[in-house]
């Protein structure tokens, strides 16, 4: 293993991270706000720490699949550390495990939050908060890789480790230039939003915050009654359609827009799965809330729509306080956050993708059982699945079940009861934010031991990488030559 290269690569990362800075430094300028010192000395800092590391260490020449994997673990590491600093320097926070949670759930767009009141913080720490989540939501290393077009190899690799689902689309030869494209789409869709929501009477301050947290699929807002503060239904429709589509594949986004047809979404058998769920669960909710509750028909569709795309998408934007729904609609809700998005959207959890494929084989494996000689094989989209994806899916899936087992247990040792700990772990490995109960909708993760803290960061690091990137890091023969 090279650790010249690795390092070299993580002081690129941190460089990227330090520069990020700025922007919420230009926003406590423009407010006249005191902070804008604690993210000039922080941007300063990380940046010339991240441009010893990269000159003093040679990144020439491809990375082996180890080399990529411990970049890609130890680059989220590393962004979230930094980033915590800005929170400890302004007095944010006084604990470092408060500062980590909320930088962790901040990169790896899980939404958590141990703030008890986000409308007292400074327009600079908020920006900051919004703005991990927009760089986390396409990912570090793919942003990382459309700068440096000189990894070869090496960022190919780094871009599969980072990038969420089982299969990643090589949209161009050169990687470069695939993530290239993922971002130009992500940045394309931040400004349409932001300007639908400027329109829509949501300040421009506001509207970029929570356009991060939309696409990112993210959750975290300037406000503490999150997108229920805006009375406006508009606002709503807008974050629900942009929440659905930041859930969806990016590459489909590229496809539509390059083919200037939606025939690219309908073609795709994953996101037809993902929008057939979607609305199934819409109107079983919208059912369900019609037969217990009085409210236009309009608000509880919308309130429906909100919080099943807000769910599955794993962003955690709430217009509603869903801990108060039937014990059916919070079971359905439960069971969208462990789904997730699409491949290769933003968001988390286990992925369409995945289920769609465990589908598919289920299904052949009953009529393997009816036809004994037949060969047969599941495709999709016209094309066979490889029995090494199936046998990585169905692995993903057990580890993910025994972590979510394990950690469920662990939870509940720190003293949390069984309701709130079950939907933590899923809430935080899913990355999705919210869960029922202690930790519901319009409660947060502050009154948890730092020990639990440190755990549940772990968690989000765990399920933003998909697992495999940073549990390999656990086997001794990851480290040796």
């Amino acid at each position: 293993m090279n650790y010249s290269k690795i390092a070299a690569a993580l002081g690129g990362v941190l460089m990227a991270i330090g520069v990020s800075m700025v922007l919420p430094l230009i926003w406590s300028l423009y407010y006249g706000e005191h902070d804008w010192t604690t993210f000039l000395l922080c941007s300063v800092g990380t940046t010339f720490i991240g441009a010893i590391a990269y000159k003093s260490n040679n990144l020439e020449g491809s990375l082996n699949n180890k080399e990529a994997l411990a970049v890609v673990s130890f680059s989220w590491i590393e962004a979230s550390v930094f980033g915590a600093i800005p929170y400890l320097l302004s007095g944010t926070f006084t604990s470092f495990a408060d500062a980590l949670f909320e930088t962790m759930s901040g990169f790896t767009t899980t939404g958590a939050s141990v703030l008890t009141d986000v409308e007292v913080l400074t327009h600079g720490i908020l920006f900051w908060r919004s703005l991990t989540h927009w760089l986390g939501g396409m990912g570090i290393i793919v942003l990382f890789v459309a700068i440096l077009s000189t990894l070869g190899v090496g960022g190919m690799q780094m871009f599969r480790a980072e990038a969420p689902g089982p299969v990643t689309e090589k949209l161009k030869p050169r990687i470069s230039e695939t993530a290239k494209i993922l971002w130009y789409t992500y940045l394309a869709l931040t400004i349409a939003e932001t300007l639908l929501l400027f329109v829509f009477g949501m300040p421009l301050f506001d509207a970029l915050c929570h356009t991060f947290g939309t696409l990112a699929t993210g959750g975290f807002s300037t406000k503490n009654a999150s997108i229920g503060f805006y009375g406006n239904p508009l606002i709503h429709w807008v974050i629900i359609l942009f929440t659905f589509l930041a859930g969806a594949n990016f590459a489909l986004h590229y496809q539509a827009f390059r083919g200037r047809s939606l025939k690219y979404f309908w073609r795709n058998a994953e996101f037809k799965l993902y929008t057939l769920i979607v609305l199934f669960s819409i109107a079983l909710i919208s059912i369900d809330l019609l037969s217990r509750v009085a409210l236009p028909f309009e608000t509880i569709l919308r309130q429906a729509s909100f919080q099943v795309i807000s769910l599955i998408t794993t962003t955690g934007y709430a217009t509603a306080d869903f801990n108060e729904w039937s014990l059916f609609s919070k079971a359905l809700l439960v069971i969208l956050m462990f789904i997730g998005g699409c491949s290769g959207s933003t968001s988390g959890a286990i992925k369409v993708g995945r289920i769609l494929v465990l589908v598919k084989q289920s299904i052949l494996e009953l009529k393997q059982s009816l036809h004994p000689r037949a060969i047969l094989s599941p495709k999709i989209d016209g094309k066979s699945i490889t029995k090494e994806v199936l046998i990585n899916i169905q692995e993903f899936f057990f580890i993910y079940i025994v972590i979510v087992g394990i950690s469920v247990v662990i939870m509940a040792f720190l003293g949390l009861d069984l309701v709130s700990a079950f939907t933590a772990v899923a809430a935080t490995l899913g990355n999705v934010g919210p869960g029922l109960a202690k930790v519901g909708p319009t409660q947060n993760y502050s009154f948890i031991s730092d020990v639990g803290k440190y755990y549940l960061s772990f968690l989000m690091l765990l399920g933003r990488l998909e697992l495999y990137t940073v549990l390999v890091l656990f086997l001794p023969s990851f480290w040796r030559k």
